[in-house]
């Protein structure tokens, strides 16, 4: 059902591609927009429990083209290293394909104080419990994923090799 990457020597590895999606801070959202049109949003986000997790509001472009269709694309870009004597950019970056749908209950808990966590800095525990218990009017999104795929430049897979 997925595509392959035809250049799989630059795959990145399951673990390679955790790494990525855990140590970054925002990616872009694509989802089927209005009038067929594809309709792409950065966001911020978190990898937590095997799925990817933001915030919205409750209405918006956004959720209602996830209502429509729930399948959407998620990527990350770790890398983007620019060689002007090579005309070209050294890059890693991860996309994913999934399904993303409200998240209710403990999960949702869960999924916010991940956020909380991530972005909140060194602010204490406590307070981010406090912020997320308070906070209503934000909807919690979880995207469960079906495929994933990574790929960096051949000059780091060739890093790698040796």
């Amino acid at each position: 059902m997925f595509r392959k990457i035809r250049r799989s020597r630059q795959s990145l590895s399951a673990e390679q591609i955790d790494i990525v999606l855990t140590r970054n801070s925002n990616g872009v959202l694509a989802v089927h927009g209005d009038n067929g049109y594809p309709y792409s949003i950065p966001l911020n986000y978190v990898y937590s429990s095997g799925k990817i997790y933001f915030h919205c509001a409750k209405s918006g472009h956004k959720l209602d083209a996830i209502r429509r269709d729930p399948r959407v694309c998620f990527t990350v870009v770790d890398e983007d290293t620019i060689v002007p004597e090579e005309y070209t950019s050294y890059f890693r970056s991860v996309i994913l394909f999934g399904r993303a749908a409200a998240v209710e209950g403990e999960e949702r808990t869960s999924a916010f104080l991940a956020l909380a966590a991530k972005y909140s800095g060194s602010l204490p525990e406590t307070s981010r419990r406090e912020e997320v218990a308070r906070c209503r009017q934000a909807l919690i999104i979880g995207i469960s994923i079906d495929h994933m795929t990574g790929k960096e430049a051949i000059e780091y897979a060739r890093q790698q090799e040796k």
